[in-house]
């Protein structure tokens, strides 16, 4: 039987995720606290496993959760240019298209959304995760009014807005290997920024390097370092990605830039918004910054 993602529970999923809970995602939504958790059971019982579970007081996604909530951003974004382009989008005020890099997302978009509906309520704000290429290709169209990048500029235009710290991460019962044996790396694909940083500090260190998996998309990589096939490196800048740990015995990498690009005619307010929230993000100290 084929089955079919609902849009509007993914909605109700995608709002937990930038709002903090199932209260506060009610809220933005205008619907019941009732209707997200409906939303949610809902799309757990389309996928077939758990997509929250509880942590202390609140809740947070599984890994099975992580890998539906990219995928329901990508769904939403491609719905709801569809709904554009067919003249069917809601008038009135408009909304906003911000683009990230994967791999920068999971600590960035909370902070870009909460920034963004606080400076512009009532405008709707939508996300598009890709890569750097589709992403430039987009705000060259228009089709994305800014996109934020880690790295590499990748365009003249794109201004530097910040930057994020670096760490390793590996499953929790990853044991200390050999210093003399080459480190299992797990990465992206090339090109791409954090596989090169990557390889840089561990050859600069005098590492030898296996890369035991490699995946086009940032949730393979997810996928490869918890089921313990070696270690990655992410931006840390906001919550430990669910099943994975810090690894505190391979060599320090130096944070990494951020940048800003907007497309043509894109509101000045809302570039100014985005770059204090990036800014903010990258102090010392800050609560989505620091380490934990």
């Amino acid at each position: 039987m084929t089955r079919t993602l609902d849009i509007a529970a993914l909605r109700s999923m995608v709002a937990i995720a930038e709002n903090g809970g199932f209260h506060r995602a009610a809220g933005a939504l205008r619907i019941s606290q009732s209707a997200v958790s409906q939303h949610v059971r809902r799309l757990e019982r389309i996928i077939g496993r758990p997509l929250l579970e509880r942590h202390g007081r609140g809740m947070r996604f599984t890994s099975d959760g992580e890998a539906a909530l990219t995928e329901a951003r990508r769904v939403l974004a491609a719905h709801d240019e569809a709904l554009t382009r067919l003249g069917l989008a809601e008038t009135g005020r408009p909304g906003y298209l911000i683009g990230s890099t994967e791999h920068a997302a999971e600590g960035l978009l909370p902070v870009i959304s909460r920034s963004v509906r606080a400076e512009f309520p009532g405008h709707a704000v939508r996300f598009r995760l890709d890569r750097s290429g589709p992403l430039h290709e987009a705000v060259d169209r228009g089709t994305v009014d800014a996109a934020v990048f880690i790295g590499d500029p990748g365009h003249p235009r794109s201004v530097r807005a910040g930057e994020v710290r670096l760490s390793w991460f590996a499953a929790p019962d990853r044991r200390t290997p050999d210093p003399a044996a080459p480190v299992p790396l797990v990465a992206l694909d090339g090109p791409c920024v954090l596989r090169e940083r990557a390889l840089a500090a561990l050859d600069g260190a005098g590492r030898t390097v296996t890369v035991v998996a490699e995946a086009a998309q940032f949730t393979g990589v997810l996928s490869a370092v918890r089921a313990g096939l070696g270690i990655a490196l992410f931006a840390d800048h906001g919550p430990l990605p669910a099943g994975l740990v810090r690894v505190r015995d391979l060599p320090t990498v130096p944070p990494e830039r951020l940048y800003l690009r907007h497309r043509p005619g894109a509101p000045e307010e809302l570039t100014r918004v985005l770059h204090s929230a990036l800014a903010v993000l990258s102090r010392p100290g800050h609560p989505e910054a620091a380490a934990r």
